[in-house]
């Protein structure tokens, strides 16, 4: 459940940085003007698309995935989570990459990418600890 509810947040979050990125929305809310600069940089971009844009799809992945184990027959199976795991973790490898760029290469910070870091990180950990609570434990060999 939580992971789903912090993808939906991410999602609009993303949402609305893909829109300003698009010209849609006319101003970006951040107070020091680092997010401009971050996102009009051209690490901005990636394959000629907003990397807000790679956000939007990521988000809205997890969050179908996170939707997907909440579903009765799944509520008790391990595979959605280890799905929202490995596409979370994948995520949290970007976002890292991400951070690095903002901190050695620009020298200026997104607070809108901070708070997106924060919440795929939240989700990864989630994720990782419905893993280890969801795990069965085997019997000892001859114990039926």
């Amino acid at each position: 459940m939580a992971g789903a509810m912090l993808a939906l947040i991410g999602f609009f979050l993303s949402l609305y940085l893909w829109l300003w990125k698009t010209g849609v929305l006319g101003t970006l809310a951040c107070g020091s003007g680092s997010c401009d600069f971050v996102q009009l940089s051209e690490y901005g971009e990636l394959f000629g698309q907003p990397v807000a844009l790679y956000g939007v799809i990521g988000y809205l992945g997890l969050f179908a995935t996170g939707l997907w184990g909440l579903q009765g027959r799944w509520v008790a199976r391990r595979e959605p989570t280890v799905v929202l795991a490995v596409l979370s973790g994948l995520g949290v490898a970007f976002t890292a990459y991400l951070t690095y760029l903002e901190a050695a290469v620009l020298h200026a910070w997104c607070r809108w990418c901070l708070i997106s870091a924060a919440i795929i990180v939240a989700i990864f950990a989630s994720a990782v600890a419905g893993l280890w609570s969801t795990r069965t434990v085997s019997p000892p060999a001859g114990s039926r």
